[in-house]
């Protein structure tokens, strides 16, 4: 996908994506990917996620990525935080005690300049991939992370009768990409109320990923 497309979406702040609250699905399941306070986990595409600020205020260290400076910008203002800003090879990083956000193309992103993950939680990004690019940003989450544990969420719904984003991730393709690295436990399947955006009946799956 055409990286103009996300940065017209902030520009423009069309982001209907964007959620006024933490996730209650992150709020419900965290807790199975069983870290200690202070673990530190990686929110891949993290926009301005109020997720971020649910982490923080439990306890847990943030990292993230994310195309659009506009959204990181807006982040910090919301947490009433100045952040650090550094370059980062291709990236810029913006910090503050306990988060680090990278900004630019996440493929520009290395382990090194990530440094230490306990855990993923791929909310947004998988998602918000084309089916083209999505085998690339899987193998990519591993390497820079290690394989650390996930906590994925996902829609699944007829793709004919709605483009994405989001788009559709079918419970065998969850297993495609990361069956052969994860012990993959689906911990909730529930329909999306009213449907996605409205157009189409959709189910939301949450998806624990372990170390084998």
């Amino acid at each position: 996908m055409d990286t103009n497309f996300w940065h017209q979406k902030w520009e423009k702040n069309d982001i209907g994506f964007h959620q006024n609250d933490a996730n209650p699905l992150l709020v419900n399941y965290f807790k199975t990917l069983s870290l200690a306070k202070g673990s530190r986990v990686f929110l891949p595409l993290c926009g301005k996620t109020l997720d971020i600020r649910w982490l923080l205020s439990n306890g847990y260290r943030v990292a993230g990525a994310e195309l659009s400076k506009i959204a990181i910008e807006q982040l910090f203002a919301e947490l009433g935080v100045a952040p650090k800003i550094s370059g980062a090879g291709e990236l810029e990083h913006y910090s503050a005690p306990n988060i680090d956000l990278f900004v630019g193309d996440i493929f520009d992103l290395s382990g090194k300049t990530l440094g230490v993950v306990d855990a993923i939680y791929d909310r947004a990004a998988l998602v918000a991939l084309p089916q083209t690019i999505r085998n690339r940003y899987t193998a990519h989450l591993m390497e820079i992370t290690k394989k650390a544990p996930q906590l994925l969420i996902a829609y699944e719904y007829d793709q004919s009768l709605m483009e994405g984003p989001p788009f559709s991730i079918s419970n065998e393709e969850v297993n495609q990409h990361y069956r052969d690295s994860y012990d993959l436990t689906l911990m909730a399947s529930t329909d999306v109320a009213g449907g996605l955006k409205g157009k189409c009946a959709a189910q939301e799956n949450v998806w624990l990923l372990k170390n084998g």
